[in-house]
């Protein structure tokens, strides 16, 4: 997007907002597609939990997805967007018997990583097909906080722990209809993903039924010029060919399913921000903005990088900043970045903010959390309003303290 069409939305719509550029997110979704074009049956299922605005669960409908899911919450915004149950997978981690059993009775394909929950499961519901989600331990991306294959990790059954799987399998007669692998986010090297798809080939030879193999996702976008990622490109073209043997060794058609979230809407999204003060100390120039990790907590959480532009004076002199934010801890956005001349008023772009942004945030401080809008077809369009004091307060229940009915000594 522009930065005239950003700041035009921010002048319209206030700041903070989150603004979402729907062609990109478009563009994305191709380009995966298209890197897999030679498999007979291709679904992407877009991880909610990245971006759950119901609009833009909407888009990807209307693109043709499917959805990963990880809460009940999340598959109900689902069905609130028009997806039919069968197009939901519903893969939770740590969570109840019982909410896996209320999922289950949507119809939504269910995936369980947990053998204590896949005995109970397929003990009482042996019909109703079950996907598997192996550990590989194969570290493939990033580091311990988003790699979530390593050996370490909460997530996943042990492919070393296959033995026992099966046997629950086989007293149980449940109907293992999938199998799934996520080895985490920012997946540079190809040859380490396509390692750890082999164990899961490997893993899926002991299923007799299968209908899909899900691959996970975890695709490194860029967040910075010439930054580096993944080269969907080739890993379409290395993966398909051997997705395509295994079939032929399987006997039968399976569906590659991949659920891309971070891939699909993170370079489509923008976090505009005003400059509340400019503050310089003995050593650094602080530009102190509307917002907080109460909004954008991901460069305080993870250690993330995200590109800052001064949309305002796009052409100025560049001068050193650290960017913080106005929430009563140490929120900092960037230290001694490079950023053209800030003065207070000035509006801050913050670039990939599509991703585990607005989904993250928080009232901390008792702060609104922002709008959201999509920029789509040259227009752009509300998906989300602002907060207000009233939706602060729209759960609580107020006591009526008084001195005549308290008991005080």
């Amino acid at each position: 997007m522009e930065n005239n069409q950003l700041v035009s939305i921010a002048n319209r719509f206030g700041s903070p907002v989150f603004v979402y550029d729907a062609h990109r997110i478009i563009s994305q979704y191709d380009r995966l597609t298209k890197a897999f074009a030679k498999v007979d049956q291709l679904r992407i299922n877009y991880a909610v939990k990245a971006l759950s605005n119901v609009s833009i669960l909407k888009l990807m409908k209307e693109l043709g997805s499917g959805l990963d899911t990880v809460s009940i919450q999340e598959v109900l915004l689902g069905l609130e967007a028009g997806f039919e149950p069968q197009r939901i997978i519903f893969t939770p981690n740590g969570v109840s018997l019982e909410e896996i059993i209320e999922v289950a009775h949507m119809g939504v394909q269910i995936n369980i990583d947990n053998l204590s929950i896949l005995e109970q499961f397929g003990t009482q519901f042996p019909k109703i097909p079950v996907c598997i989600r192996i550990n590989p331990h194969v570290m493939a991306g990033g580091n311990s906080n988003i790699s979530v294959g390593h050996i370490d990790s909460k997530f996943g059954i042990s492919i070393h722990q296959m033995p026992h799987l099966l046997r629950i399998v086989e007293n149980t007669g449940m109907h293992i209809n999938g199998i799934h692998m996520h080895t985490g986010s920012d997946i540079l090297d190809i040859d380490v993903f396509l390692y750890a798809a082999e164990i899961l080939f490997n893993a899926a030879k002991n299923f007799t039924n299968l209908e899909f193999i899900d691959f996970g996702s975890g695709f490194k976008v860029p967040y910075k010029k010439d930054d580096i990622e993944t080269n969907i490109e080739e890993l379409g073209e290395r993966l398909t060919e051997r997705f395509l043997a295994f079939e032929k060794e399987y006997g039968r058609s399976l569906t590659l399913t991949f659920e891309p979230g971070k891939f699909l809407v993170s370079q489509a999204g923008y976090f505009v921000a005003k400059v509340n003060v400019v503050k310089q100390t003995t050593s650094t120039i602080f530009a102190g903005i509307d917002s907080g990790f109460n909004h954008l907590i991901r460069p305080m959480f993870y250690g993330s990088y995200h590109h800052i532009e001064n949309i305002s004076n796009p052409d100025g002199k560049e001068r050193f900043y650290s960017v913080v934010g106005y929430i009563c801890e140490t929120d900092t956005f960037a230290n001694n970045r490079r950023i053209t001349e800030i003065k207070e008023g000035d509006l801050l772009c913050f670039h990939n903010a599509g991703a585990y942004c607005f989904s993250m945030a928080s009232n901390y401080n008792s702060r609104f959390r922002p709008a959201e809008v999509l920029w789509y077809e040259g227009k752009a369009h509300l998906i989300r309003k602002r907060e207000t004091m009233k939706d602060l307060l729209k759960n609580q229940v107020v006591l009526d303290f008084s001195l005549q009915e308290a008991n005080v000594v």
